[in-house]
């Protein structure tokens, strides 16, 4: 299991935004999760919650190029993620030392994605979503949501080999588009997405319906029920990646499971 820490790099973020975007304080973070044996950051300059606007490039790229550089510069062999949707934040940041393109619209904001990321050479996560972060709460609905958002990765994983990537990983979206039920529903049929053929990374890091199941109303303090439900999936071998905020969390949990599954 590898882990994957959340750094954002928005004033605006569900689970920590404090309205202030500090590179320092973003790097004394970053140090925290390097301590705690994180296997790759992943910085996200535009928030993806529900009922979001989108960011302009401009703004996303001041955000995040300072401190990829900063972390790059300090750490040359961290694998850096770079959670955009947006084709010129990915080329400027893979051109600045990123190694992972997070595609959170599942290459449906901009299909270019695929393309900048096989030109560098580097890794891209598929996401399953609808709509935009701004209406993709409205009402989501699916006839089966787990053959639909298969076949949804299914084709935009096709779509991306064609285009020259060579190494994919798949998410199936926790939280975006979905009901608590679809997410629940998601979770228990994990193993039936193995033969994607493809790793999976699962992002349900202090997510609302966390919340809403447990009542819990700060994400903040989501961080224990997102770790047990990691350590009721932990059978199933085909996710390889979890997305967390808190990585000394899971870095116990990741420590735990090594001595227990000897």
């Amino acid at each position: 299991m590898k882990i994957m820490g959340i750094l954002n790099a928005t004033p605006d973020s569900f689970s920590d935004g404090t309205g202030v975007v500090n590179t320092d304080s973003l790097f004394h973070k970053a140090q925290r999760m390097v301590a705690d044996d994180v296997d790759i950051i992943d910085i996200g300059g535009e928030t993806t919650k529900p009922g979001a606007d989108d960011t302009p490039v401009d703004v996303e790229l001041t955000r995040v190029l300072p401190i990829l550089k900063l972390i790059r510069q300090h750490y040359p062999a961290l694998p850096i993620s770079i959670d955009t949707r947006k084709a010129e934040v990915a080329e400027e940041t893979l051109k600045a030392g990123a190694n992972i393109i997070n595609d959170v619209s599942g290459l449906q904001y901009n299909h270019e994605i695929a393309s900048i990321t096989a030109k560098h050479n580097a890794s891209l996560v598929i996401m399953h979503s609808k709509e935009t972060p701004k209406n993709m709460q409205n009402n989501p609905q699916y006839n089966s949501v787990v053959n639909e958002v298969y076949d949804f990765l299914h084709n935009k994983i096709y779509f991306a080999r064609t285009k020259g990537v060579k190494h994919i990983i798949a998410d199936v979206g926790i939280g975006f588009a979905k009901t608590t039920e679809h997410n629940i529903t998601l979770l228990r049929n994990m193993e039936y997405f193995a033969s994607l053929g493809v790793p999976l990374l699962l992002g349900i890091s202090r997510k609302r319906f966390i919340g809403q199941i447990a009542g819990i109303d700060t994400p903040s303090d989501r961080d224990a029920a997102t770790m047990l439900i990691h350590s009721l999936l932990l059978h199933n071998a085909t996710i390889e990646i979890i997305r967390v905020h808190n990585v000394n969390m899971a870095n116990q949990l990741r420590k735990f499971t090594n001595l227990l599954t000897k």
